[in-house]
């Protein structure tokens, strides 16, 4: 039986999210050991199918640019399932990796993916903020990593040429935050492995894009037995018209002034602001008057 889809974004991280649910690893490391997240919407949406709950959501990309939460909780940005209980690790990040045994899990979210399998993340931040200063150190002590990455982070070009090429402090004026890539490794998860993780098919991808809500979306065609085909034809209806994952006071995009604009670079709603109400005022706002 061959089947046709297509997938929005939100419902591909929901796809994605019930593929890694299925992975043997994540699995075992449900039962006997650990699973540590940092959060991105689409580890978010992983979260929600193990345990219920979503993850504070800080930078992301809006229609606006490159730009953070406005309001920011300061917990559950990254977590740790452990023996079934997520809690939050974000006051101890470091004792969280730590504690991370060779069995046990790092599932996060990439903003590029390209099509040799390289992976990175976006930091607008210095050093990536708190959880940008872990990242080695997961790539260092641990060997299930996994990452969450929908086919829309598919960008042209090698990932190793294109992160010579940028820097935050390279940039002069940005929508919103400039941003730095960092490489990442492990084992990437888009929306055809995690279909082919859930049953017996054979996925492939045969259009990109959409309109009326579908911009970005991923239409797939789904080829095996009739049983199995059937079984993803209801998981796809079960997600559909699913919404990003987050916290839901952390989904709104920062504004300035605000309290990220000290850290972030080259923004251009900081410098309208600045320009507008003049550099004492951004200064008395936390904005530098350097940036």
């Amino acid at each position: 039986m061959r089947l046709q889809i297509t997938l929005t974004v939100p419902e591909a991280k929901r796809i994605i999210a019930k593929g890694i649910g299925q992975l043997p690893v994540v699995k075992a490391a449900l039962e006997t050991g650990s699973i540590f997240l940092k959060g991105g919407t689409t580890v978010s949406a992983v979260c929600e199918e193990l345990t219920g709950k979503p993850l504070n959501i800080l930078g992301r990309i809006s229609a606006r640019g490159t730009v953070t939460a406005r309001s920011n909780p300061g917990k559950f940005h990254c977590a740790l399932i452990k023996e079934g209980n997520v809690v939050d690790a974000d006051q101890a990040l470091d004792s969280t990796v730590k504690k991370l045994g060779p069995d046990d899990v790092v599932i996060i979210g990439a903003n590029a993916i390209d099509s040799a399998g390289n992976a990175a993340m976006m930091y607008g931040a210095p050093f990536g903020g708190p959880p940008g200063r872990i990242i080695s150190g997961l790539m260092s002590e641990c060997r299930n990593i996994i990452i969450a990455a929908g086919l829309e982070k598919l960008i042209p070009g090698a990932l190793s040429d294109i992160i010579q090429k940028t820097s935050r402090r390279s940039v002069d004026v940005a929508m919103g935050m400039a941003v730095g890539l960092t490489p990442i490794v492990g084992r990437i998860v888009t929306e055809v492995e995690s279909i082919s993780a859930l049953a017996d098919v054979d996925c492939f991808v045969i259009g990109k894009g959409g309109i009326s809500g579908a911009e970005g979306a991923t239409t797939l065609v789904i080829d095996g037995p009739r049983a199995h085909v059937r079984r993803i034809d209801r998981l796809i209806e079960s997600i559909k018209d699913s919404k990003v994952s987050g916290i839901p006071e952390t989904l709104a995009d920062c504004e300035a002034p605000c309290q990220s604009c000290v850290s972030h670079l080259a923004c251009t709603y900081k410098k309208a602001l600045k320009n507008n109400k003049g550099g004492d005022h951004g200064r008395q706002q936390g904005i530098r008057s350097s940036d």
